[in-house]
C-alpha cells in the first residue's frame, strides 16, 4: 500500500488536506477571482459583512473590500508557510545528514551550531532579522526559517544514525562508494520519512509567526497580510469586530488543516512502519 493511500485512510489526513486544498484553490485563483490591487479602496469605509451584494464580507475602515484581500492573504501566508518550510528543511536535513553521517568533530560542531540556534526563541530571532535587514516576503521567509532549521536538523541526525549502520549501507561501503555518494544517495532517502512529518509544524509556525510580524508592523507593506487584516481591524474593534475576526478565523482554519494534515502524515508512516 503507498504512502498516500495510508494518508488517505486517516481521517486527519484527509480533513487536512480537503481544508489546504480549498485554501490553495482560493489562493492561486485570488488574481482572477478578484483582480487588481486588493489594497484598493473600492467602496465606502466599514460596510458590514452581508449588507451590500457587492461586498459579501463587508469592507475595512478604509473601504477596501475584506473578501479581496482575505483570498489575496491566503496566497502570502501559504507562500512564506510553504517557502519557509522549505528552506528550513532543506538546510536542516543536509546539516542533520552531514553530522549524522560524518560523526566526530563535524557531528559535535554541527549539533552545538544547532542548539545555539535554539537558545533564542524563533520568533523574537525573526523579530530581530525583520527589525535589522528590513520587511519583505523573502526577508521574513528567511527570518523564520533562520529559526527553523535546527529542529529537523537534529531529527535527521537522529535518523542518520540509525540507518548508517544497516546492511545495504555497509554493502555500499564495501564495494567502495564515495562516502557523500552513501550519505546522500542511501541514508538520506531512508532517513527523511519522520522528517517530513516535522513540515506541519515549521508551516504552521511559519503562518503564525508571518502574520504576528505583520500584526506589528514588521510585514511586506506592499501586500495584504492577514495579520495586518488583524492589526487594522483592532483600531475600530468595538464597531467593526468582523474585521479582526475575518482573518483571525482564516488563520485559524489554515493552521488547523496544517496540523492535521500532520497528523495524518505521522499516522501513515506509523501504518508504515507496523506493516514492516
Amino acid at each position: 500500500m503507498s504512502f498516500l493511500s495510508r494518508l488517505l485512510k486517516t481521517p486527519e489526513g484527509v480533513t487536512g488536506a480537503s481544508i489546504l486544498l480549498v485554501l490553495t484553490v482560493v489562493a492561486i485563483s485570488a488574481p482572477l477571482l478578484f483582480p487588481g490591487d486588493p489594497l484598493s479602496i473600492v467602496g465606502a469605509p466599514l460596510v458590514a459583512p452581508f449588507k451590500d451584494p457587492a461586498f459579501p464580507l463587508g469592507t475595512d475602515h478604509l473601504g477596501r473590500d475584506v473578501i479581496a484581500c482575505l483570498a489575496h492573504g491566503a496566497q502570502t501566508s501559504l507562500l512564506v508557510g510553504l517557502g519557509a518550510a522549505l528552506a528550513a528543511l532543506a538546510v536542516g536535513t543536509v546539516i542533520g545528514t552531514v553530522a549524522g553521517f560524518s560523526g566526530g568533530l563535524v557531528d559535535e560542531a554541527l549539533m552545538r551550531l544547532a542548539d545555539a540556534f535554539q537558545i533564542v526563541p524563533s520568533f523574537l530571532l525573526a523579530l530581530a532579522f525583520v527589525s535589522t535587514i528590513g520587511a519583505s516576503m523573502p526577508v521574513v521567509i528567511m527570518a523564520i526559517a533562520l529559526g527553523a532549521w535546527a529542529d529537523p536538523a537534529k531529527l535527521m541526525r537522529t535518523q542518520v544514525l540509525s540507518v548508517r549502520e544497516r546492511d545495504y549501507v555497509q554493502s555500499a561501503r564495501a564495494i567502495g562508494m564515495h562516502p557523500l555518494e552513501i550519505a546522500f544517495r542511501q541514508v538520506f532517502p531512508n532517513a527523511l520519512g519522520p522528517v517530513l512529518a516535522l513540515a506541519a509544524i515549521i508551516v504552521a509556525a511559519a503562518i503564525l509567526t508571518e502574520a504576528a510580524l505583520s500584526f506589528l508592523g514588521l510585514g511586506d507593506p506592499n501586500i495584504v497580510t492577514w495579520g495586518s487584516m488583524i492589526a487594522e481591524g483592532r483600531n475600530v474593534l468595538r464597531s467593526a469586530a468582523f474585521l479582526s475576526v475575518i482573518p483571525g478565523l482564516g488563520l485559524l482554519i489554515t493552521v488547523l488543516g496544517v496540523y492535521l494534515l500532520g497528523e495524518g502524515i505521522n499516522t501513515a508512516l506509523a501504518n508504515k512502519a507496523k506493516l514492516a
